[in-house]
């Protein structure tokens, strides 16, 4: 075999090996950003699980403040329009964006208010404060927004490990070839940083 020739074997070997390495590296990088990302639409619908248990709640709890007590309609209609609202705005995790990310806070922020609004109205009903009805739907309430907090942070850290991910040199090449793109954080909301005022 002349030299020449044993030159391009060579040479061909090396080019397969490094071509075979870059393959096998770019499918490792994109099967990694797939499980990142399926991760966060695993977390996305655990935080959505919260957010509908919490909607499933409220009209048992609306209608045992309005058996009980003969109080001001406008608060248990802004509850239920709330409620409505908060359940109409839904995110596809697949095509999250901040502005659609916004507009779900914006919902379930509204709806929060109004739950707190009610709260304060029920306080001048020590009698239906006192019924076991209202005092296990109150629990499940509290229960409820707890379990979203603590949803809410388990998201924010999954789309901060996926985002890292495919920001880093060389996976944003990956990245931006495949659509990848950042998930939006869950941010505080307007005023939380002013702490409630508790009164017994």
């Amino acid at each position: 075999m002349k030299r020449g020739c044993l030159i391009w074997i060579i040479v061909g070997v090396i080019v397969a090996l490094v071509i075979f390495s870059v393959i096998s590296w770019g499918t490792k990088v994109y099967n990694n950003m797939v499980s990142n990302q399926e991760a966060v639409t695993s977390q996305w619908g655990n935080v959505e699980t919260q957010y509908q248990r919490r909607a499933d709640l409220i009209p048992n709890f609306v209608n045992t403040v309005k058996g009980a007590a003969a109080f001001e309609q406008e608060t248990l209609t802004q509850v239920i329009e709330a409620r409505a609202k908060a359940t109409q705005v839904t995110i596809d995790p697949t095509k999250m964006t901040a502005e659609n990310m916004q507009q779900f806070q914006q919902a379930q922020g509204e709806l929060s208010s109004a739950l707190s609004r009610l709260m304060v109205v029920v306080e001048k009903y020590p009698e239906l404060r006192a019924t076991q009805n209202f005092r296990d739907l109150q629990i499940e309430l509290e229960g409820t927004e707890n379990r979203i907090s603590v949803e809410r942070r388990k998201f924010n850290e999954v789309a901060q490990s996926f985002n890292t991910y495919i920001k880093r040199f060389p996976q944003n090449i990956i990245a931006g070839m495949f659509g990848f793109t950042a998930k939006p954080y869950f941010e505080a909301m307007e005023g939380a940083e002013k702490a409630p005022e508790v009164k017994f």
